[in-house]
């Protein structure tokens, strides 16, 4: 559902925007009044969505907690929604894991793995799918087929069988988005997230169709503290192409993100650069050497996570170098140690990168395109109507690039083959979590060796994150666009001797 602006989406544009405002707009003394009185502005005379205002307010309020960045309370006891708001009214507060979580009462405790026969079975005389049934789960009812729940094994046989398509495999959409299985149920059949195994990449939660799969913000601690005067700078990712529209170019967004209150913008494509540099070093010193087997990139934190998680005795073989996120900020706060860095892009798993304790000194925030979205129109800010007088120039179409699969990939094979034109360079990239795993599983039995393989935990990659706004065919082709048109293609060599540690 990414990309199409569902009754969700416009929620949760609603839900933020409301909580932008009290950032901008609301003194502490009136603080737990409006953040009090938001799930009635959402919800007013009558349900919408569910069969009462009061399960639907309550969902509105714990929306209404996840954007404040508070937890969501407990179902076995009364607290305020604003219990725990001290905590959060502060310009330093970090997430806090678990980042994606499962609003209980939003959740239509969907089944988890079921094979039914829906109203297209014409009892053909044949009936295939009875006699494929391995357990004869299938019998002949009315007319039509039946199968039977307790002795259905799910093996999905009589459904590549029917001749009219007629047996539907229900899923839980978040689990089936879920490419490392983190998605179990709860005693009430709700769905529930492993926090062992979840890597918060947030397919979850742009696949639920009742939006009961959230994650955590910090736009009310960001509009906070532009509010108050703080020196705040923005560091856009690449994929902000086209998300505030076809006709927002970096001249335009820019000057929305300077009204907004930000006194400076940068491209993270710089840092993207660096590490394409310093990675395609690294390849041609250790990899095409043999001295390392392969390398893996680590620009995408779900895909690290992944690999740490789960292939732990690849950990050496992950990239070390600063992802364009971090290189990026460090290269800000070089020259202006004082002021704080909002990574601004598609990606809910960069939240608690940033969150990590080598990182927290050079990113203050972290927020999504979505939500910047909310912020704009908190303010009244409208990108396409904006007339800037200057545009983004740090950055090469190479660290551009890193914005879709494929492109970290290709960025440091562009300057392998430019910068060290004698060594071989082997790549492969994988895209979203399942296929992530199974290049890893490879890359572990051996079969990956002098390899340089670049893993992306969404599907289509960063402009396909859980954060994005436009659909990823819409925003790969104004993409495509725009690295056509950038001054530079690649990075000088020079970039890799830039001291950021």
């Amino acid at each position: 559902m990414r990309g199409i602006e569902t009754d969700v989406r416009k929620i949760r544009r609603q839900v933020f925007t409301e909580i932008a405002k009290a950032g901008f707009e609301t003194t502490n003394e009136n603080l737990n009044d409006t953040i009090e009185s938001i799930p009635y502005k959402i919800v007013q005379e009558k349900a919408v969505y569910r069969e009462s205002i009061y399960r639907e307010r309550a969902v509105a309020s714990e929306r209404v907690r996840l954007a404040m960045g508070l937890s969501l309370r407990p179902e076995n006891k009364a607290v305020h929604i604003t219990s725990g708001l001290a905590a959060s009214n502060i310009d330093e507060k970090y997430y806090e894991p678990p980042l994606m979580q499962v609003i209980p009462s939003a959740c239509d405790a969907c089944e988890p793995n079921k094979y039914m026969v829906s109203d297209m079975c014409r009892g053909c005389v044949a009936h295939p799918c009875k006699e494929v049934c391995p357990r004869g789960a299938i019998s002949m009812v009315n007319g039509k087929s039946f199968i039977d729940q307790s002795k259905c094994i799910k093996c999905g046989k009589c459904k590549s069988v029917c001749p009219y398509d007629a047996i539907s495999k229900m899923e839980r959409p978040c689990a089936k988005a879920c490419g490392v299985n983190a998605i179990g149920s709860d005693e009430l059949g709700r769905a529930k997230i492993d926090p062992d195994k979840c890597v918060s990449c947030g397919m979850c939660m742009v696949s639920c169709p009742f939006g009961a799969i959230s994650d955590k913000s910090q736009i009310f601690q960001l509009a906070k503290a532009i509010r108050e005067g703080k020196e705040v700078v923005a560091e856009l990712a690449p994929a902000y192409v086209s998300q505030f529209g076809k006709n927002v170019d970096a001249r335009k967004l820019k000057a929305a993100l300077l009204q907004l209150g930000f006194k400076n913008v940068h491209e993270v494509a710089l840092g993207a650069d660096i590490g394409a540099i310093a990675e395609a070093h690294h390849y041609a010193n250790k990899v095409a050497t043999g001295e390392l087997p392969f390398l893996l990139t680590s620009c995408c934190p779900s895909w690290s996570m992944l690999a740490k998680k789960y292939f732990p005795t690849l950990i050496d073989s992950v990239s070390q170098e600063l992802t364009p996120m971090v290189a990026t900020a460090r290269s800000i706060k070089k020259d202006n140690p004082n002021v704080h860095v909002v990574f601004i892009g598609p990606c809910a798993a960069k939240k608690l990168e940033a969150s990590r304790r080598t990182v927290r000194s050079d990113v203050d925030f972290v927020i999504t395109f979505e939500e910047l979205r909310a912020m704009f129109d908190a303010k009244g800010i409208d990108p396409a109507a904006m007339d800037g007088d200057s545009s983004m120039h740090e950055a090469t179409a190479a660290g551009r690039g890193y914005a879709v699969a494929g492109g970290v990939a290709s960025a440091i094979e562009k300057c392998l083959k430019e910068y060290y034109p004698d060594v071989p360079v082997h790549i492969e990239h994988a895209e979203g979590l399942a296929d992530c795993k199974k290049i890893l599983t490879l890359a572990k039995a051996g079969k990956m060796k002098g390899c340089m393989i670049e893993g992306m935990g969404c599907p289509g990659g960063c402009m396909a994150g859980a954060g994005t706004i436009t659909e990823l065919r819409t925003a790969s082709t104004e993409l495509k666009k725009f690295l056509n048109a950038s001054t530079k293609q690649i990075p000088p060599k020079e970039l890799e001797e830039i001291e950021l540690d």
